[in-house]
This record gives C-alpha cells, sequence and structure tokens, in this order.
C-alpha cells in the first residue's frame, strides 16, 4: 500500500472525532493549552484530563468494556460504519493525507462542519486527532483500545476536549454546548458497543449496558 493508501485508510479511523465530539458538535483547541489552564488552577482531587463540565473547556473522557476482540474493534472503526452508531453524523468525506471533512446536524436544523486531522495512529490500540484551523468547531482527542483481563474483551478509552467556537458560529456553538457533550459521548459509545455485540443497535441503554462503563482512566 502506497503513503498515500494508508492515509487514506487512517483517515477512515477518525470515529473518535465522532464519538460525542461530531455528534455533540462540540469543539477544543489544543488539549495542551487546556492542561496548561489547569496547571495554573487551584489543585483538584480529579486526574489531570478527565470528566469535568463542558463551559471549564477541560478534557473529559468515558470508558467502556466491549465484549469483543480489540483488532476487531479498531477494524469495524470506519467511515462506512458512522452513520451506525453516530447519530448526529450527517456525512463524512476523506481530503487525503489524514484529513476527514464532517458534517454534523446542530440544533434548529443547522449543520456544522468538522475538519479534523490524524496525528498519530498506533494499529490497534490508538488514533489520536487534533482539528484544522478551517473546521467550524476546534477539538481535540484520543481514543485507546485495550484487552480486558481474563479475555472479557476490550475496554474503549475515549478522551475528548474543546473549546467553543468563537466566529459567527459563537452562538450555534454556545447552544451545541448545552446538550452534554460527555452524555453524547456515551450514548454514542453503547451504540458502538450494542453494534459489535449484537449487530444492531437499539435506542436506549439498559442497566446491563451501563454496569459496562468505567471510571474515567487516568492512565489514557
Amino acid at each position: 500500500m502506497t503513503g498515500e493508501g494508508r492515509n487514506e485508510k487512517r483517515s477512515l479511523y477518525l470515529a473518535a472525532a465522532g464519538l460525542g465530539l461530531a455528534a455533540a458538535g462540540i469543539g477544543f483547541r489544543a488539549l495542551q493549552r487546556s492542561r496548561r489552564r489547569q496547571r495554573a488552577s487551584p489543585v483538584s482531587d480529579a486526574p489531570h484530563w478527565t470528566l469535568e463540565k463542558p463551559g471549564s473547556r477541560a478534557p473529559f473522557g468515558k470508558s467502556l468494556l466491549i465484549n469483543r476482540p480489540k483488532d476487531a474493534l479498531f477494524a469495524a472503526w470506519t467511515v462506512e460504519r458512522f452513520p451506525e452508531f453516530m447519530e448526529n453524523v450527517v456525512a463524512v468525506e476523506t481530503l487525503g493525507d489524514g484529513v476527514s471533512r464532517w458534517t454534523v446536524k446542530a440544533p434548529a436544523g443547522r449543520k456544522v462542519t468538522l475538519v479534523n486531522r490524524i496525528t498519530r495512529v498506533s494499529p490497534g490500540e490508538a488514533i489520536s486527532w487534533q482539528s484544522e484551523p478551517e473546521s467550524d468547531i476546534a477539538n481535540s482527542g484520543k481514543v485507546r483500545f485495550e484487552d480486558a483481563p481474563g479475555g472479557r474483551g476490550t475496554y474503549v478509552h475515549l478522551i475528548l476536549a474543546y473549546e467553543p467556537p468563537g466566529r459567527a458560529l459563537g452562538r450555534l456553538g454556545a447552544k451545541l454546548l448545552q446538550r452534554e457533550p460527555e452524555v453524547q459521548a456515551r450514548r454514542d459509545l453503547h451504540r458502538f458497543k450494542q453494534l459489535m455485540e449484537t449487530g444492531e443497535v437499539t435506542t436506549n441503554a439498559g442497566p446491563s449496558a451501563r454496569a459496562s462503563e468505567l471510571p474515567a482512566q487516568s492512565h489514557i
């Protein structure tokens, strides 16, 4: 496979950006900037990256146990399958060089466009990304796949971070942020779990699905 072909393949794995991020329409400029702000803030008992309120511009995370092999989950995370488990993704276009353009449903019939670039891929293990300057909403994040002990499946760890848009989309961004992006991220993770374990997605996650959630993992 040529280098361009590999980059195109990698762009297909940008589902992590759509998990919660594209689906909720949130944004972020850079994880590093958020961490610098946190270091300047009073000490918190929470892990340095973990779940915070969206308005704090801090990254937040979700982890879920899925009863499928790690390689199978990584391989299934492709553009063709996004509409099956991402509620608000309208379309994804691969642009080459690891870049994808996302069209995402927003409130009041609006749509926003996210342009994201893969920054690092560890095959079968993890994917990291950040937004391009032309993205309507700035964002950054990582998804990691970890074997569960005892052959019980795979832990999927998702970390997302965002920054509200400051251009003409500012008012729309404020509405998007009210949609509790961490809740949407959890919903989409559960939808992915259902799809991978049963081959279909139901609308509600029952107690057994919620029981597979983990506390946020500080070692992502």
